[in-house]
């Protein structure tokens, strides 16, 4: 299908002798409307197309994706409303356009700060999906980016938006459940193979590989399906952990207050059960040092055992954030004592309102108003990181090995024994599969660098090598 532009549709209206009686550009900005523009449509993408259209005084008036299919198939859908659209493939194109007010980033994970800065520096506002970046120096970038260029930016990390967390979390901080002692992230979710090809693999005819690929090392295509997957590879993802992670790893740290980041990191896993393409973890356990609450995250992709497909639960959870107190524990909505009797219920609402909260922003210019500003946003992102440095930096070791590294670490130790247990009963092949230990690293929070043992290798990670023209400026 062509690509419905805004002229193309007037042009269409005209032949058809259905003219409108006010010019589309009157109506986009009629009532103060928010004028929104919606990158990367292949799934979230099109969802945040239906979110922002229904917010009263709220205009979806550009979508962008590399992959023309995409964009064609949701400019259909604005035909079939009998609404307009510009469309773009490239999305330094689309920021050229002055009467954009606001961009919606959600492109795979290595195109998200470089969007974040230049919609900025093109005076536009921004909303970031999670996470706000691939690496820790890139989220730093877009925050210097909003600071300097006095943008809205918020953070795809929704939850911020639930009033239910909002009460629980606050009545947790006035000292209800005693002091929190540490704050877990539960992400079970079933992660299949992605398959094994044995050499590049054809593009799809519609996709801009280039623009696609973007500051990514441009090469060949070597899984099955260049979409989504992409997830699981490490020039393009970031693994489950700052994927679905990401959401729980902010959660547990806005229950327990952290405003920096974590001192010492370690992480252990794999990815296990089966042989593929992929190369990020599928099952992880990560510590995060804190000293007055450390986070500890789990996150596992196989099945509760072999021939069973149901998933593991903590605490009646599968993805969710776990509160632990001296008094008792905060899970799902229910405040519970140390007996696991229920305290108070605080009602969810799973951040409804994330979207609408952005646009009340922006039109008060305050990024105060925002539930999740990008500085939380990379802060969050930026722990996802620091745990995938340990992993990335990590050698495949043994199980009396690591918990010799794991010495002193209570709650990690107990965390990997029920993660041995797990991969027992997914009878996980550890020859083929092996465990993979990362080192301790430290961090200067600070300066966001990592210090002492291993950090040369460790700050390596901290950025990228950019590919030109699709560089994170050093200067925003």
């Amino acid at each position: 299908m062509d690509r419905m532009t805004r002229r193309r549709f007037i042009k269409t209206s005209v032949l058809a002798g259905a003219v409108a009686a006010v010019p589309v550009a009157k109506v986009r900005g009629a009532n103060n409307d928010i004028r929104v523009a919606v990158v990367g449509v292949r799934s979230q993408g099109a969802n945040h197309i239906n979110w922002f259209r229904a917010i009263p005084g709220v205009r979806v008036v550009a979508i962008c994706d590399a992959d023309k299919a995409f964009v064609d198939r949701e400019a259909a859908k604005f035909g079939e409303r009998n609404e307009t659209v510009d469309t773009y493939i490239d999305y330094r194109k689309l920021l050229e356009d002055k009467s954009i007010d606001a961009v919606i980033v959600a492109a795979p994970n290595h195109w998200h700060s470089l969007m974040g800065v230049w919609a900025c520096q093109a005076g536009k506002d921004v909303y970031i999906e999670k996470p706000v970046s691939h690496n820790i120096w890139e989220g730093r970038q877009v925050v210097k980016a909003a600071r300097k260029y006095n943008r809205i930016v918020q953070a795809g990390t929704q939850r911020r938006s639930d009033t239910g967390l909002m009460e629980a979390f606050e009545w947790i901080k006035q000292g209800n459940l005693g002091k929190i002692k540490l704050a877990r992230n539960i992400v079970y979710v079933e992660r299949g193979s992605i398959g094994r090809v044995n050499g590049p693999q054809k593009l799809p005819e519609s996709v801009d590989y280039d623009l696609w690929s973007g500051p990514a090392t441009l090469e060949p295509l070597r899984r099955r399906n260049l979409h989504y997957d992409w997830h699981w590879v490490w020039p393009t993802g970031n693994g489950d952990f700052g994927n679905n992670g990401i959401h729980f790893v902010d959660t547990c740290r806005w229950a327990t207050g952290a405003s920096r980041l974590a001192r010492r990191v370690i992480s252990v896993g794999g990815r296990f059960g089966y042989v593929d393409d992929g190369t990020t973890a599928n099952t992880q356990i990560v510590y995060l040092d804190y000293e007055e609450a450390p986070i500890l995250c789990e996150v596992r992709g196989l099945p509760h055992a072999k021939g069973n497909s149901a998933m593991d639960s903590y605490l009646g959870t599968r993805a969710e954030t776990v509160v632990h107190c001296e008094g008792g524990y905060f899970v799902g909505g229910w405040a519970y004592d140390n007996d696991g009797e229920k305290i108070r219920q605080f009602k969810r609402t799973e951040g409804a309102g994330h979207h609408a909260n952005f646009i009340d922003a922006v039109r008060s210019r305050k990024p105060s108003d925002l539930h999740a500003e990008i500085l939380e946003g990379h802060l969050s992102s930026a722990l996802c990181h620091m745990g995938n440095t340990s992993y990335r930096l990590g050698g495949v070791a043994g199980p009396d090995e690591i918990r010799e590294a794991l010495s002193g670490c209570e709650p990690m130790l107990e965390a990997f024994g029920r993660m041995e247990e797990h991969l027992a009963l997914n009878e996980v092949d550890f020859e083929q599969t092996p465990r993979v230990l990362g080192p301790w690293l430290t961090l200067d929070p600070d300066a966001e660098r990592f210090t002492g043992e291993f950090s040369e290798r460790a700050n390596m990670l901290i950025g990228r090598n950019y590919r030109a023209p699709f560089v994170v400026p050093d200067d925003v």
